[in-house]
């Protein structure tokens, strides 16, 4: 792992840290990492069955924006290529397509 990027990140995720640590993302079996709130939010939206938790120093509201911002980032997103499939979307952009 790279010293200068959070436990959250991606291998593949070429994108920075924004920030500190201030979340710790868990999976379904109670594995997790923690993370800044970019990092944090790609993960949450790359689990099924993820949970968000703010750190003990994080900022108010930290938990809940991850949790936002993950509704609207795709699984995996630093993935190229077209994305059909329900597992491929958004949270968010499943809901749309469930209201048209």
């Amino acid at each position: 792992m790279d010293p200068q990027r959070c436990a959250a990140a991606h291998p593949q995720d070429p994108t920075p840290c924004v920030g500190p640590p201030v979340v710790s993302v868990l999976d379904a079996f109670n594995d997790g990492a923690d993370g800044c709130e970019h990092h944090g939010a790609r993960l949450l939206a790359s689990l099924d069955g993820g949970r968000v938790y703010a750190l003990p120093d994080a900022p108010p509201s930290t938990a809940i924006r991850v949790f936002k911002a993950a509704d609207s980032t795709r699984p995996f997103c630093w993935f190229d290529g077209p994305r059909i499939d329900p597992s491929q979307l958004s949270h968010a952009e499943n809901r749309a397509r469930h209201r048209r």
